[in-house]
This record gives structure tokens, sequence and C-alpha cells, in this order.
């Protein structure tokens, strides 16, 4: 008899424990996975991403994100890629309670803090750690609050970037069709080329004549002041390459007045006027070429492979008369 009370009360007992652990798994659940308030990316204006010895500011200001306090233009898609992390931020388990932060890269040397403000009001405020083994999480806190969280995404990737990686590469930019002339100069070399629309004859059958007498056609043709034809072919890859040109990085140390006479310089003419100069490198085993642009303040250096792929012989770009063959 005293072996079965013992028997009821061991049940009892497991079934007790069973349910408070059962009802303690849903309130911590609910509980300890919290969820932040809604913030829109068009309401974000201004963000610092700080770790051990360093913090970068980016503020926006008429539209533009600009690296604070230099003033420089930042990368429009990283940004992007920040401003859509602060508004899918989302907490999605509780990893830790024990304050063992060097364990998620969580401690004061190794984690990343990134704040975002609208206006004046602080709307996120989150501490990254390293990237889950999944790749697909990061381990995060969140302000106030101690614990350890997975969210969602790879933060460290995101944010996790130096000022010259955030910053605007691209040096120049423009729409090919808008360019009306296009100048270079090298050394005692230079051509200048200019686009004009002329009329081209349409070719049709006796019939096709009869039914629609005079119909013509333009087409776009480059040529010298002097009427030599361009290769269009090599001039629309020149046009291509700069149209879109970023350089490997920005020279900080030096400014546009420090450069002398450039090896190579492009002036491109039409809705807007452009320019690239192109100087000797700054030592023999360099690998790049410093530059400056008319759209940029700021020096830089472009691979060697971008030099080469700019840096073409006038002569070049012409059409090669037909030899004509001796009577």
């Amino acid at each position: 008899m005293k072996i079965r009370k013992e028997y009821i009360i061991l049940v009892v007992v497991i079934l007790a424990l069973s349910l408070y652990l059962f009802l303690r798994k849903q309130d911590r659940t609910h509980y300890d996975v919290p969820k932040l308030p809604p913030l829109s990316q068009a309401d974000i204006s201004k963000m610092e991403i700080s770790k051990k010895g360093s913090t970068i500011t980016l503020i926006k200001k008429d539209s533009i994100w600009r690296i604070d306090p230099q003033g420089y233009p930042a990368d429009t898609g990283k940004v992007e890629g920040m401003l859509d992390a602060m508004e899918k931020l989302t907490l999605t388990a509780l990893v830790s309670e024990s304050k063992n932060y060097t364990r998620y890269e969580l401690g004061a040397d190794q984690k990343l803090t990134v704040k975002a403000w609208a206006g004046d009001t602080l709307k996120r405020d989150l501490t990254i750690g390293k990237v889950a083994p999944s790749y697909g999480h990061t381990f995060v806190q969140v302000s106030g609050d101690y614990r350890v969280y997975h969210a969602s995404g790879n933060f460290r990737g995101v944010f996790g970037q130096t000022v010259d990686d955030i910053r605007d590469k691209v040096v120049l930019k423009f729409e090919k069709a808008d360019i009306l002339e296009i100048r270079i100069s090298t050394g005692e070399k230079s051509k200048i080329f200019g686009r004009k629309q002329v009329p081209v004859e349409i070719k049709l059958d006796q019939e096709a004549q009869d039914s629609s007498p005079g119909q013509a056609s333009t087409e776009t043709l480059w040529e010298t002041a002097d009427g030599h034809k361009a290769d269009e072919a090599k001039l629309d890859r020149l046009l291509t390459v700069l149209s879109n040109l970023r350089c490997e990085k920005y020279l900080d140390d030096s400014s546009k007045e420090d450069f002398g006479e450039p090896i190579y310089t492009v002036y491109l003419e039409g809705m807007q006027e452009h320019s690239l100069s192109i100087f000797d490198k700054l030592d023999k085993e360099a690998k790049a070429y410093p530059a400056i642009s008319s759209v940029n303040d700021y020096p830089f250096l472009l691979q060697e492979q971008q030099a080469s792929n700019i840096m073409k012989d006038p002569e070049e770009l012409l059409i090669e008369p037909k030899r004509q063959s001796a009577d």
C-alpha cells in the first residue's frame, strides 16, 4: 500500500513538473523574443556604426547619404542594404541568458553597435555579434536587454565595413546617348571626334519604290573635324567604360592640385561637360594609375586594366582608309 502511494505521488510530481516546464516554455517564447516596433527605411535620416576605436556616421541630406564629417558621398547600394536591414530587423529566437558574450563576438573588442535615427528620435539600437553557423542569422542584442538573440540575415556583412568600403566609388557617370563630342589628348597627339546624323538612302525593289518613293533614314557617325571617319565600335566601347567609371580607391592624402601634367585626358561634351585625366603611376611597381575627374572632388586610383581600356592611341580610333590599287 505504501509503495502504491509513493508511485502515485511520483506520477503527480512528474505531471506537475512537466506542466510547469511546458507552461514556462510557452511563456518564455512569448516573453523572451520581443517584437520590435516597425520602422520604415524612408524615415531613417541618420545611422551610426561603431566598433572598438572607430565610428562611422551616415547622414541623409537632400535625399543624398554622406559620410560625416568628411562629407564623402556614400555608395547608394550599400546604404540601401543597411536601411533594408534596419527596417526588416526581426528577432527569431532567444539564444543565451548566460552573459557569455565573447562566445558570440559580442564582447567589447569584437562587437559592432548600430544605431538609426528618424529625425532626432533614436529608433534602433542594436549590438551585432558574429554570424550564426547557418549563415542565415546573426547573434545580436537590443538596447536595454542583456540577452542574446538570433536575428534574420547576415548583419556583419552589411554593417562590418570601413569608410573606404562605404564611399561611392563612381567617379564618372553619364548617358552615352548624350555625348556629342569626344576630345582626346595624350602627349603631343590629340583628336576631336564629333557625332552627327547623316542621311542614308534605303534601297527598295522596284515595286516598293513605285509605292513608297523618296524614303530616307539617318544613321549616327563619328568623325574627326577634318572628315576622317572613326571606328564607332571602339568609341562605343570607350564611352561604355567611361559612362559608369568606378575607381579602385581614393587618395585621401592628396588633392587635385598635387598632380602635374596628365599622360592622358578625355573631354566629353553633350548636355553636360565631363573630363577625366590620368597621370603617371606613383611608382614603377604600382598596379594602378592616379586620376581625377570633373565630377568628383577627390583624386583616385584606377586599376591598371581599367586605365589600359581607356588610354587608347587616338589614331587607333580611326577607320583606316582603304588603300587604292595602282593602275
